[in-house]
């Protein structure tokens, strides 16, 4: 995967009545890789400055910090602009239209299907000296969005064999190859697996959100396209976290019943029941800016 690619995939008017402002934990440029997926790709690919900064508003971003997220996504060279008369009409570039798509394929995919698993375990060493912190980092970012774990420094670890190729060409990427080794099989009949578990992956912490997840969107309803645009960005928004925590263990791992399928029952429930009426909203949002002087 490219690099400006899986950085930031790695990174995605008034509120309706009731709705707090977004923190800072969801930045606004993360809302517009959000918006841009949902509603700029999957069309032209094009959206006026005006339909992005009240789209943004719905969310609860400032305007100042909607232009800024448009001109940073901009500077990562994920869109350009063009002038017509006094609007600014901004488009995805290759690279950005890739990197949404991309990221559309994990999030929609995710948890969509129970896989069966053989017993095998991929494991990985590669070294990255301390120094080099910028590439540690960068090692790490592509091979927890690949759903690995580091039970220690230098090791990783998933119950999924069948992502060596995809290990192998993020390690190739970042000039490591030389530096790896990795290997495929069963866990011998040694150790806890619970023990390993814990250590990986903080399962605790990514049930207690999948279950707040099922708390707030299960019950969830609209009443207005500008709600249901709202809520289905913001449905997005928290789903798209899921795949960088959640590695999507074989039951077979799991001691009791994860809520991870049913969260994902109710993300695809809910984006098919808002997606008309969130659509309405963006069409006329982009109306409207098309419109003005």
């Amino acid at each position: 995967m490219p690099e400006s690619r899986q950085r930031a995939a790695a990174r995605s008017a008034e509120a309706p009545a009731g709705r707090q402002r977004e923190s800072s934990s969801s930045s606004a440029r993360s809302l517009l890789l959000t918006t841009l997926g949902e509603f700029v790709h999957p069309r032209d690919g094009v959206a006026w400055t005006g339909t992005l900064v009240e789209a943004l508003g719905a969310l609860g971003v400032e305007e100042k910090s909607a232009r800024q997220a448009v001109a940073r996504t901009a500077a990562e060279g994920l869109l350009q602009s063009s002038r017509h008369g006094r609007k600014v009409r901004w488009s995805l570039t290759p690279t950005g239209a890739s990197l949404l798509q991309e990221g559309t394929e994990r999030i929609y995919g995710f948890m969509r299907q129970n896989r069966a698993w053989d017993g095998r375990w991929l494991v990985l060493t590669v070294g990255v000296p301390e120094s080099q912190r910028q590439l540690r980092h960068r090692l790490r970012t592509r091979l927890t969005w690949l759903g690995l774990g580091s039970p220690s420094p230098g090791l990783w670890v998933v119950p999924d064999a069948s992502k060596s190729d995809a290990v192998r060409a993020a390690v190739q990427e970042l000039g490591l190859l030389e530096r790896s080794f990795a290997w495929a099989g069963p866990a011998l009949a040694a150790g806890d697996p619970a023990a390993l578990l814990s250590s990986v992956w903080d399962l605790a912490s990514v049930e207690k959100r999948y279950l707040g997840f099922i708390d707030r969107f299960d019950a969830e309803e609209v009443t207005s396209d500008r709600e249901a645009f709202v809520a289905q960005v913001q449905l997005i928004q928290e789903w798209r976290r899921f795949p960088f925590l959640d590695p999507d263990l074989p039951v077979e791992l799991l001691d009791h019943d994860w809520p991870g399928p049913r969260a994902a029952t109710i993300f695809h429930d809910r984006r098919d029941r808002w997606h008309r009426r969130a659509q309405v909203e963006w069409d006329r949002m982009d109306r409207a800016a098309g419109d003005r002087n």
